[in-house]
């Protein structure tokens, strides 16, 4: 299994496959053409670039041991903050401030109940965004 980066496919290993542990992930088995790569740069570069892919391998171990709820809200908190970034904007992004609104709802509307205890947050975050956007468009000239 591997794991698309903006710097090309990197290994993960499979649920049946051990974690590994701080200094496994210090140094990670690399494709051979990445191996290459490295091998080409100098000490400091490559231990800088060992440094990161372990950096990646550490964050990829605790995303798989945070629950998907948890990981899925922050990201729609993220939505409600751009939203409220649109609305905050003289004169408010009410296009770009509905896109983000939109998107939220959509999520919350489609997880039902699979969030948890992050869906009551999360009703009551988008209901303050819903509401605001209709304060702010109340006597605001059209978009144009």
């Amino acid at each position: 299994m591997s794991l698309w980066t903006p710097d090309g496919e990197r290994p993960v290993p499979r649920p049946s496959e051990p974690v590994p542990t701080a200094d496994q992930a210090a140094r990670p088995s690399l494709p051979s053409e990445l191996e290459a790569e490295l091998a080409a740069l100098g000490p400091e570069e490559r231990a800088q670039a060992e440094a990161m892919l372990a950096e990646m391998v550490e964050s990829q171990h605790r995303i798989a041991q945070t629950p998907a709820a948890d990981v899925v809200a922050n990201h729609l908190m993220g939505f409600y903050e751009l939203g409220a970034i649109h609305l905050q904007q003289d004169p408010p992004h009410f296009a770009e401030a509905s896109v983000a609104i939109d998107a939220l709802r959509l999520v919350l509307d489609g997880m039902g109940d699979r969030l948890g205890e992050h869906a009551v947050v999360l009703a009551q975050a988008l209901q303050q965004l819903q509401m605001a956007f209709v304060e702010l468009t109340k006597g605001a000239p059209p978009e144009g």
